[in-house]
């Protein structure tokens, strides 16, 4: 059980707390000019490169930062093997923490409850292999005899952003793109019925194949996006095509079997994968799969295997997840910066800050510690991004000379699909990747009036091309964007949040704040049907809740109360 004591009240915190005094009249540019510090700042591993010489840190502050990681109520290498052994570290659902064992080899031993669950795992991905190899060679055909090149994935939140975030990675990937020839992966998960208008627009039922993911298959989003696609297919080719047409990933078989999908072809995860941390549990392999092969889909489970050994085996000072959720605390809790911003120069890379957005903001979202008590200091951050250059050129304005957010810039050395155009003095991936390198350059040492004066910029406009600079950034370089790099960095980031949470004393693989607007709305969704239904009065809410109800049943009157199926079209 983790320590009553908050964190706040240890001397390392509070050694930190009067060392933010020592570093307000210290700037970055003068950080920037001490080499030894630099050259220090700068951790190689896997290929991967972390340079976070531009954060507003000093070799003191690293070696305070180590000392709150390492200080009982952190106790940061403890934890990090309590998760490793499959310890409950989730103490409010009372279970263990363990996306690690999703991509672990097939050798590797991990317990949950006294079992080693390596098994349980391989067993799912070996029958996720066996199935997509059959639809993908044509030897599992559709309801008509057609193959199925098509695949529609049903989930929300942790069952819906990673596997996208890694579908988007690797659909520009040379070798990915080769074993995705001809065929196509969309995810639905908005509820709205314009969602799932665009994803089965173009679509041929006897083509398509729908993989429904949810744990318990009770869902309301999730479930009634199924059942629209359910009357799709089977509008289309008879309800007897559904057990050709759909399968699930699920843990609640008797529910699968009830919806009409056949049992055999569910495949299992367990409780101990948070749904965040499900892209590598079937939930992501088996859409990512039937889209481009178990193999490619190994090698990412692979690049994140990689990380994994690396966070729990690495010393601090040479562990990137480590000193990546460090400097967040850091910033967050001491420098005050309640944002970061994930700045990925790829496009492939575009769904990325999405996916960590939930991944982290879900995590680290709480207001309590692990036992229960307020937190009298800030933890979580507001996390957003957009891809470089786009960024740039929408709100990368406030981050010079507005607010400061500590940014993560991430580059790719060799880019998935390189463009030389002859007489250009770079290829655009330099182009792109020049803009990497200056950005944190342009935080960190910004411009000062004395710089314009000598440029001779009228003195009129030297208040707004002033930049401050002292902007924290750290930049994060890998070598290539395959599945592999895609697994290292999704990993990395996993880690990472994970890092923050045990240092700040907080559940980070729990969600109860999710839980609150999906009662409300059961008792809005049982309102809008007995109005609907039977014309009962809106009642049992506030004035402001009922007057909008209100609103909304008489501006939509003249939709009955059970209207005929009607699928949505583009």
């Amino acid at each position: 059980m983790a320590s009553t004591t908050l964190i706040c009240d240890t001397e390392p915190w509070k050694d930190l707390k009067a060392h933010v005094e020592d570093l307000k009249n210290t700037h970055l540019r003068d950080l920037m000019n001490d080499k030894e510090r630099c050259q220090s700042m700068m951790v190689e591993f896997d290929g991967m490169l972390l340079d976070y010489s531009r954060q507003r840190a000093t070799l003191e502050t690293m070696d305070k930062l180590y000392k709150l990681a390492e200080f009982q109520a952190a106790s940061l290498k403890q934890q990090i093997n309590r998760m490793y052994s499959g310890e409950h570290i989730n103490s409010t659902e009372n279970r263990s923490v363990l996306h690690v064992a999703l991509r672990a080899p097939r050798d590797a031993v991990i317990y949950s409850d006294g079992k080693n669950v390596v098994p349980d795992v391989w067993n799912v991905l070996d029958k996720i292999k066996a199935f997509s190899e059959k639809v993908r060679s044509g030897s599992w055909v559709g309801a008509t005899g057609k193959p199925l090149k098509d695949v529609i994935a049903i989930g929300i939140g942790g069952s819906f952003l990673g596997p996208l975030f890694v579908h988007t990675a690797l659909q520009t990937d040379p070798e990915a793109a080769e074993f995705a020839k001809e065929r196509q992966l969309r995810f639905l998960a908005n509820v709205d019925p314009i969602d799932v208008a665009r994803n089965i627009a173009g679509l041929n039922p006897e083509t398509t194949l729908v993989v429904v993911v949810s744990k318990t298959f009770t869902t309301a989003e999730t479930m009634l996006n199924a059942r629209t696609l359910r009357e799709w297919i089977s509008s289309a080719l008879g309800p007897s095509a559904v057990a050709k047409h759909m399968v699930a990933v699920s843990t609640n078989l008797t529910l699968v079997e009830k919806f009409g999908i056949d049992t055999n072809n569910a495949f299992a995860f367990w409780d101990w994968v948070g749904g965040r941390y499900s892209v590598c549990s079937a939930v992501g392999v088996l859409p990512l799969s039937l889209q481009y092969g178990f193999p490619i889909i190994e090698k990412f489970l692979k690049g994140a295997s990689s990380i994994d050994q690396h966070f729990c085996s690495a010393p601090f000072e040479n562990n990137i997840p480590v000193l990546l959720g460090l400097l967040s605390v850091w910033n967050v809790s001491f420098l005050g910066y309640p944002a970061r911003a994930i700045l990925p120069y790829s496009q492939a890379l575009e769904k990325f800050a999405p996916h960590i957005q939930q991944v982290s903001m879900e995590s680290n979202g709480k207001g309590v510690s692990i036992d229960g008590v307020p937190l009298p200091y800030e933890a979580g951050e507001i996390d957003f991004g957009e891809p470089g250059t786009n960024g740039q050129h929408s709100f990368y304005q406030l981050i010079h000379q507005g607010r400061v957010i500590p940014c993560d810039f991430i580059g790719i050395v060799k880019s998935q699909q390189p463009v030389y155009l002859k007489g250009e003095v770079v290829s655009n991936h330099d182009e792109l990747m020049s803009n990497f390198f200056a950005q944190p350059d342009a935080l960190a040492y910004g411009k000062t009036a004395e710089q314009l004066l000598k440029e001779n910029v009228p003195q009129h406009l030297i208040p707004h091309k002033t930049f401050s600079g002292n902007r924290p950034s750290l930049s994060l370089l890998l070598p290539s964007l395959n599945a592999y790099n895609i697994g290292q960095l999704l990993a990395s980031y996993e880690h990472r949040i994970a890092v923050e949470g045990f240092v700040w004393g907080i559940n980070s693989f729990d969600q109860w704040g999710v839980e609150l607007g999906k009662s409300l709305a059961t008792q809005v969704r049982k309102q809008l049907h007995a109005s609907r239904t039977k014309g009962d009065p809106v009642e049992g809410f506030n004035f402001s809740t009922t007057t909008l109800l209100t609103r909304y049943l008489e501006a939509s009157s003249d939709i009955p109360a059970d209207p005929p199926t009607i699928l949505p079209r583009i």
